[in-house]
């Protein structure tokens, strides 16, 4: 009898009413989940009876059921935080995570370091990337993220770059005297290297014009730093010559003796090269250092030595590549993010604790590095907000509740309707 059948049918709308209920609920509860994605429920037609078979047409439908349940994967809004070890992922992708339960991946990038150096997630599970070498270059092995150096080697000065300018206006003066450098030279200024010990050492570099367009340069240190040498007494561990051209520019550079035993047990004879930039010979422009009508000047120096040091803080950059900051400025990378990216996100399973699974659906993961291969690009310093939207979901519960109230209303039609063929026995 087609009344009996439509409760049924009215009875379909009530389950399909109570499932997006259930959906639109945990929408509404993981409101202030992190990296949450809504999900909506997609229903379908039943159909059970068709009264002119296979011509089509004159068909009669039996209900619905729920066919589907969609994550919407949008971008969920960025609220920033002042933790180094918050991220979040601007585009397609998903942080990958290591644990007892196996690889699973996630948005939620709350993370911090446990007591042995990994980074993890609430769960405990690891945080995987890429690892860097010792000279903080990233490689394309995927390992754990972790604070793997807390100490930064010394490392010896073994090149000063100079960018300067000397006064071609000097008088000349060609007798260069050791024992006197200040007066026997047009210009002096210095820096600070450091031994294989991570000692610093300060040494002074002096300027003597010998020639038109041409200047010898004497560097100069302590004599009770040096094997051997005297408290008082400079001693000279470098030396060369600079010509220039009719235009000032840096045309050649003579190099001399360089050796630099430094005492307190350093490495003997270090060698430390005074580069003041590619000359005209070499194929440069000769401008690092010049010889112009201006007063003599150094500009900029730097060297490539350091001190030891220990960790005095971490960061991340867009790159989601992680950098400790050692005590003696120096900045060295630790490992990369890995990002995974599926050609379904739709079709990836969901664990729980903020996590997904592959799946036949959502096919393999493509690890790679952040904002490589279409994948997003790490956030620092930020976490993803769940993409809910209480007033949408209000509209939700508001249609659900219209849709499950008219379905109650079929029923309670076809029981009056029952009851008035019961009654016809009366």
């Amino acid at each position: 009898m087609g009344i009996l059948s439509s409760m049924t049918t009215g009875v379909t709308g009530l389950q399909a009413s109570g499932e997006a209920l259930s959906i639109y609920g945990d929408n509404l509860a993981n409101a202030n989940t992190v990296g949450f994605k809504v999900s909506r429920p997609e229903f379908t037609d039943v159909i059970s009876k068709s009264l002119k078979g296979i011509l089509g047409g004159n068909q009669i439908g039996r209900g619905v059921k729920l066919n589907h349940v969609d994550p919407v994967f949008s971008q969920g809004s960025m609220t920033q935080t002042e933790r180094p070890t918050d991220l979040a992922i601007t585009g397609d992708g998903f942080f990958v995570l290591d644990g007892s339960e196996g690889r699973s991946f996630s948005r939620a990038g709350i993370f911090s370091f446990d007591k042995n150096g990994k980074l993890v997630n609430n769960d405990g599970m690891t945080v995987m990337g890429f690892e860097a070498d010792e000279k903080g270059i990233i490689r394309n092995k995927m390992v754990p993220m972790e604070l793997n150096r807390s100490v930064i080697d010394a490392k010896k000065t073994s090149k000063v770059n100079l960018s300067m300018n000397l006064d071609v206006r000097a008088s000349e003066q060609t007798e260069w005297n050791k024992q006197d450098p200040e007066k026997s030279s047009q210009y002096s200024n210095g820096f600070t290297t450091y031994d294989s010990a991570g000692n610093a050492h300060l040494l002074t570099v002096y300027f003597n014009k010998v020639g038109d367009n041409q200047w010898g340069y004497h560097v100069m240190a302590k004599g009770d730093e040096i094997v051997g040498g005297k408290k008082g007494e400079a001693f000279e561990g470098a030396s060369g010559t600079l010509m220039f051209n009719t235009e000032g520019r840096l045309m050649d550079v003579k190099s001399g003796k360089n050796s630099f035993s430094f005492n307190k047990g350093a490495q003997s004879d270090q060698v430390i090269d005074m580069n003041f930039g590619k000359t005209l010979k070499e194929g440069g422009d000769g401008l690092q250092t010049t010889q112009y009508g201006t007063n003599s000047d150094l500009y900029k120096h730097t060297q490539d030595g350091y001190t030891a040091g220990t960790v005095a803080g971490l960061s991340f950059n867009d790159d989601g590549i992680l950098s400790a900051i050692f005590s003696n400025g120096e900045v060295m990378s630790l490992g990369q993010v890995a990002v995974a990216k599926f050609e379904n996100n739709e079709g990836l399973f969901k664990t729980g604790g903020n996590r997904f699974r592959e799946s036949r659906n959502s096919g393999q993961g493509f690890i790679g590095k952040p904002g490589e291969g279409g994948r997003g690009r790490v956030v620092p310093k930020t976490i993803e907000s769940s993409t809910t939207d209480i007033a949408n979901e209000f509209i939700n519960l508001i249609q659900t509740q219209r849709n499950f109230q008219a379905n109650a209303r079929v029923i309670t039609t076809s029981d009056e309707m029952l009851q008035e063929v019961i009654n016809m026995r009366k």
